[in-house]
C-alpha cells in the first residue's frame, strides 16, 4: 500500500536525487517543474491519489510560497513538506504557518528526508483519525467516510443514500460484525437529521424486567428504585435517530409496545398520566431471519413489517475481499497512532492470506486481529506469524530470539563473530568487556599499529594507550607475533 509523494522543484537534478530517496523506501513519486504544474496535478481529478507533496519555495513563475497557500483553501488535508535553500526562519515560519507540515533545508539527508516524509503521513493519518471520531461523535459520519469499493459494498451506499432522504424505517440485515451501526449512521449523517442525537440501543444487551424503563422511561417513585425521574432511550434520541440494535431480541411484550410508539410517535413513561411526543427516525438491524422468527411466533408480523419498509443487507467480509486492504490499513493507521507503533502495512503474502480467510466474526474479526498483529509485529511489516489464529503460526517475541540467540552461542554456532554481545546465559555483558575485546581484536587486526588502531576506532593515541593499560593489553607481544 504505497503512498504517492509529488515532488515540485525547478531544479531537474534536484528532482531525480529526491525521485531515487523517495522511491527507495517503498514509494511512488510523481514530479512538477513549477507551481502550476503541481496545482494541476493535486486539484485534478486524480489529485486524490497524492499522498503528499514536497514543495521547492522559489521557483521561477508561481512561487513555492504562493503554490501552498492556493493548496491550503483548496487542499488542507494533503500535507506538504517545503525544500528552501536558504533555511531562511522567516520563510520557514511564513510557510508553516500557512500550513506546511515540516521543512527541508537542501541539500538533506536521505535519513532526514524519510523521517520527515514518514513524520508528516502520521500526522495526517492521526488528524483524519481524530477528525472521523469527532464526526461519529457528532452524528455527522457521511457514506464518504465509509471504507470499500467492492460492488456489493456500493450498493448498500447506493441504497442508504436513498433511504437518507426520506424519513423511511430503515431495517439493516448481515452477519454480526459487518458494521451494520456504521452504516446507520452514515445514513443519519447523509439525512436532514445530521447533528442531532443518535442514540443506540443493543436490544439483546437490556435485562427484561428493564426493557419497558430504559426504552420509554419512567416518573419518579413509579417503583420501588424509581428514585428520580428517568428519559427513555425514545425521549433522547427526540429530534434525531434511533438505532435499534438486534431488534430481533425484544421480548414480545415490548414489541407491542414499540409498535405502538412508531404508529402514534408518543411514548408511556411507567408512572406518567399522559404520553409524551416524540419526533425520533427509526434503523433497527439484526443478524436474525426475522421472517423465521415471525412465522415461528417469537416475532410480531405487524412489528415486523412496520420496520421493514426499506431493508438493507450489508455483506459479510467474505464476499467482499476486495475490501480487505483498505480495512487493513485503516486498522492498521488507527493502531499506530494509538500504540505509537510505525507499521506500515502486511506483506504480499500476509495479505493473499487474510484475503482467502473466511472471517466469520467479518470486519469486527478482522479489527481485533489487526491490533494483536501490530502488537505483536517486531518489525515494520506485517507477516504471517504474526496473525497466529489465523496461519497457525507461532509469533515471535523477543524473548525467544533472545533464548534462540543464547542457545545458538553455547552450541558454538557464533564463533566466527568476533566480538560476542551476549554471555553464554543469553544476557548482555557489560559494557567494559566488550570494550576491552573491540580493542584487543583492532590491535590484531590491524597488527599493533597504534596509529591505524586509534584512527580506526575514532579515539586519540593517548585515549588508546589509556584503555590499553586500563584493559592491561600486552600491544608488545602482539607486535612481536606480527613480526
Amino acid at each position: 500500500m504505497g503512498k504517492t509523494v509529488l515532488i515540485v522543484d525547478d531544479d531537474p537534478t534536484q528532482r531525480r536525487i529526491l525521485q531515487a530517496v523517495i522511491e527507495k523506501s517503498g514509494f511512488s513519486t510523481l514530479q512538477a517543474s513549477d507551481g502550476d504544474s503541481a496545482l494541476d496535478l493535486a486539484l485534478g481529478v486524480d489529485g486524490q491519489k497524492i499522498d503528499l507533496m514536497m514543495l521547492d519555495l522559489v521557483m521561477p513563475g508561481r512561487s513555492g510560497m504562493d503554490t501552498l497557500k492556493e493548496l491550503a483553501a483548496h487542499r488542507s488535508d494533503l500535507p506538504i513538506i517545503v525544500l528552501t535553500g536558504t533555511g531562511s526562519i522567516d520563510a520557514v515560519v511564513t510557510a508553516m504557518q500557512a500550513g506546511a507540515r515540516d521543512f527541508l533545508v537542501k541539500p538533506a539527508s536521505p535519513e532526514r528526508i524519510i523521517v520527515s516524509l514518514r513524520n508528516a503521513l502520521e500526522i495526517n493519518t492521526l488528524v483524519r483519525e481524530v477528525t472521523r471520531l469527532k464526526k461519529t461523535n457528532a452524528g455527522e459520519l457521511t457514506f464518504n467516510d465509509l471504507i470499500g469499493n467492492a460492488s456489493s459494498m456500493r450498493s448498500v451506499i447506493a441504497m442508504g443514500e436513498r433511504g437518507a432522504k426520506a424519513n423511511i424505517p430503515i431495517l439493516i440485515t448481515g452477519e454480526s460484525g459487518v458494521g451494520k451501526e456504521v452504516v446507520a449512521r452514515a445514513i443519519q449523517g447523509a439525512s436532514e437529521r445530521a447533528g442531532r442525537p443518535f442514540i443506540t440501543v443493543n436490544c439483546g444487551a437490556i435485562p427484561g424486567t428493564l426493557v419497558e424503563s430504559i426504552l420509554f422511561g419512567h416518573e419518579k417513585g413509579s417503583f420501588t428504585g424509581a428514585n428520580a425521574k428517568h428519559l427513555g432511550k425514545f425521549q433522547e434520541a427526540d429530534t434525531g435517530t434511533l438505532f435499534l440494535d438486534e431488534v430481533g431480541e425484544l421480548p414480545l411484550e415490548m414489541q407491542v409496545k414499540l409498535l405502538r410508539v412508531l404508529q402514534e410517535n408518543e411514548v408511556d413513561p411507567i408512572g406518567s398520566k399522559r404520553p409524551t411526543k416524540v419526533d425520533v427516525r427509526i434503523i433497527s438491524a439484526t443478524n436474525k431471519n426475522l421472517e423465521d422468527a415471525v412465522k415461528d411466533g417469537t416475532f410480531r408480523e405487524d412489528l415486523y413489517y412496520r420496520l421493514n419498509v426499506f431493508p438493507i443487507e450489508i455483506p459479510s467480509l467474505r464476499d467482499r475481499v476486495e475490501d480487505i486492504a483498505a480495512l487493513l490499513e485503516h486498522f492498521v493507521k488507527r493502531f499506530n497512532a494509538q500504540e505509537n507503533r510505525s507499521i506500515r502495512g502486511a506483506d504480499a503474502k500476509t495479505l493473499e492470506m487474510l484475503k482467502t480467510f473466511d472471517w466469520p466474526g467479518n470486519v469486527r474479526q478482522l479489527e481485533n486481529a489487526v491490533f494483536r498483529a501490530v502488537i505483536l509485529s517486531d518489525g515494520h511489516t506485517l507477516k504471517p506469524q504474526d496473525f497466529p489464529q489465523i496461519s497457525g503460526l507461532n509469533p515471535v517475541i523477543p524473548e525467544q530470539e533472545t533464548a534462540a540467540l543464547s542457545s545458538a552461542a553455547q552450541d558454538g554456532q557464533e564463533d566466527d563473530d568476533p566480538l560476542q554481545i551476549l554471555d553464554p546465559a543469553g544476557h548482555l555483558r557489560s559494557l567494559v568487556e566488550i570494550e576491552r575485546d573491540l580493542i584487543q581484536f583492532a590491535i590484531d587486526t590491524y597488527s599493533g599499529h597504534m596509529s591505524e588502531v586509534a584512527r580506526r576506532l575514532g579515539i586519540g593515541r593517548s585515549t588508546l594507550y589509556r584503555k590499553v593499560r586500563e584493559h592491561e593489553l600486552d600491544v608488545g607481544e602482539k607486535r612481536q607475533a606480527s613480526k
